[in-house]
């Protein structure tokens, strides 16, 4: 016999959005939105410096979903004062309230290439300089799941005893024959190993996923927010397939969602996520100089407005569709 499974329906509070969002879930935990830094620790890729491959995924550009880091000659500190000056810049330009943001604290990410692809030495310098700025409560670190060997892991592990530490992984799809057409170089054991490594020593996971990915159909995209939906990760980056320049995907004549094609796969997504998990993100934010397509897309307040309007016509929430299975 299966396992059973009870298909959700109570609506859960979310506050003022129909899902689980980051903004909800900083401010229930750390009492206040946390903002960003990207932060380059000067990495590369095992997909890019030769060990896997030279040209990295199709859909990553030059700077490896690192184009909004400060420069990486800079130390992690200055990098981290450099972000805190555009935050300010942001808010003064908006007329903020005179000390409306004194104890502001922030997330350090790492975003650029794979950030525990280097000596655990170097890492230990790195992330250590991060977490303990006193104006990080967060360190977040982007990576893939074939680069977390032994002692990384015990070096996150004893990160995290300082300040929450997150590890973003790069998974994208469930699917191997995505995988090896988006040359992403790793199968799905190599996550499952890299998921129960870090739940076992406490950390928090955050899944990356592309909607729209080359070849893959509606079912193929549900299939994978399902298994994710079951898998216990924390946190989830839905993204939009998009083209950016430089990339081999700019070369390729592939179909893209329209923004009501992407929106109404999304939303299926979201009502199949079990309410526990974040979301971090529900559409794609490239560079704007780099955007090649969707250019809807690069409307980012307009995509936003409009998901939420259309979950609010279809009564929709995260959750609707999930199904709490006992193993």
């Amino acid at each position: 016999m299966g396992p059973s499974c009870v298909k959700g329906s109570a609506r859960p509070d979310f506050g003022q959005k129909p899902y689980h969002s980051l903004d909800w879930e900083l401010k229930r935990r750390f009492g206040q939105k946390l903002y960003k830094i990207s932060l380059d620790g000067g990495m590369t890729c095992p997909n890019r410096d030769g060990t896997l491959d030279t040209r990295g995924c199709i859909f990553c550009s030059a700077g490896g979903s690192g184009d909004f880091a400060p420069d990486r000659t800079l130390s992690i500190s200055d990098q981290i004062e450099a972000g805190k000056k555009i935050f300010q810049d942001r808010t003064l330009a908006g007329k903020a309230i005179p000390g409306k943001y004194r104890g502001q604290k922030f997330i350090a990410y790492f975003q650029a290439y794979t950030n525990t692809y280097a000596p655990v030495s170097r890492l230990s310098a790195l992330f250590t300089e991060a977490i303990l700025h006193p104006d990080i409560a967060v360190l977040s670190i982007g990576t893939r799941p074939d680069c977390l060997p032994p002692d990384v892991l015990e070096l996150l592990a004893r990160l995290n005893r300082i300040k929450p530490v997150w590890v973003e992984l790069g998974l994208q799809t469930i699917h191997d024959t995505t995988a090896k057409r988006i040359r992403r170089g790793y199968d799905l054991p190599v996550f499952e190993q890299a998921l129960h490594a870090l739940k076992e020593r406490g950390l928090t996971v955050i899944v990356h996923v592309i909607l729209g990915l080359p070849g893959e159909t509606r079912e193929d995209m549900l299939a994978t927010a399902d298994y994710l939906a079951h898998a216990g990760i924390d946190g989830i980056k839905l993204q939009l397939m998009h083209v950016l320049k430089g990339t081999d995907l700019a070369s390729m004549q592939i179909p893209l969602f329209s923004m009501e094609e992407y929106i109404d796969i999304l939303i299926t997504c979201i009502e199949h996520l079990d309410p526990a998990i974040t979301i971090h993100r529900i559409t794609g934010d490239g560079p704007k100089e780099l955007l090649l397509a969707p250019l809807w897309s690069a409307d980012k307040k307009k995509v936003l407005n409009t998901i939420h309007h259309e979950m609010k016509l279809r009564n929709s929430w995260q959750g609707k569709q999930w199904k709490e299975c006992d193993s």
